[in-house]
């Protein structure tokens, strides 16, 4: 692998300046590694989440790999003196992974309700049908039986798929256990690839996903963007008044 990408801290957070070409790159070489790495991302939930969540933070500053998920990161990013190449969503480069993976990697996906990772698996499958991709709902009581199942596929990559904070704590408590070299947390993008949820129209979630989610579903996500975006704004104004940001090139990875 190429040297250790670099850095910026954003609330407390460190984020890889990684682009969506070399996010595939660095996951590449984690899976030639055979090591155990972790693979996940920072949105404005994300760190709103972690920033009263010790658990949360100590995970996404233990990542082997840790991007930028959304454009109010980048924002924050700019307006602290740091810079972040772009933001990418897993609902846009699961189809690049799926390309990469054609013929080469074996894939299993955690998460969502019953039936709706594999009806995201078919579509992806449909475009890439060499493509080797188990599924599996995240909503399993006894978790070694789902363990047994994922190890006896030997995945090279396991998605996983709970949303924030639950699938980084299903992650932290049973990384160990799972012998895959990657293990990638990745949110709901069961749901948008499978067609269960519309991302809205592209001219907005493009620029503005919070917004474009927050017209699709209103009820349910008024206060993660409403509420949320306003906090985060403040905490991000609150760390460029305190001159925080703290900019390394060191990859530390959980192992």
């Amino acid at each position: 692998m190429s040297a250790p990408p670099a850095e910026v801290e954003v609330l407390g957070v460190r984020v890889h300046a990684v682009d969506r070409a070399e996010l595939l790159v660095r996951v590449d070489a984690l899976v030639e590694a055979g090591a155990r790495a972790t693979v996940g991302y920072a949105n404005v939930h994300v760190l709103n989440t972690a920033a009263r969540d010790a658990e949360l933070r100590r995970f996404l500053n233990g990542l082997d790999l840790c991007y930028c998920d959304g454009n109010g990161v980048k924002w924050a990013a700019a307006a602290t003196g740091q810079s972040l190449p772009e933001r990418m969503t897993g609902a846009d480069w699961i189809w690049d992974l799926a390309a990469a993976a054609e013929g080469r990697w074996r894939i299993f996906w955690v998460g969502g309700e019953p039936g709706v990772a594999e009806a995201a698996a078919e579509r992806l499958r449909a475009r890439h049908p060499g493509l080797e991709l188990a599924t599996d709902h995240g909503f399993h009581e006894a978790v070694e039986p789902l363990l047994d199942r994922v190890n006896a596929f030997r995945p090279h990559i396991v998605l996983v798929g709970m949303g924030t904070p639950a699938q980084e704590r299903w992650v932290a408590r049973w990384r160990g256990a799972i012998e895959a070299p990657v293990v990638w947390v990745l949110g709901a993008t069961h749901d948008f690839v499978s067609g269960r949820v519309a991302r809205g129209p592209a001219w907005l979630h493009t620029e503005h996903e919070w917004l474009a989610r927050l017209l699709v579903d209103p009820r349910r996500l008024w206060r993660r963007y409403l509420i949320g975006n306003a906090a985060f704004v403040g905490r991000v104004a609150k760390q460029r008044w305190r001159g925080e940001p703290r900019v390394s090139t060191s990859l530390n990875g959980q192992g």
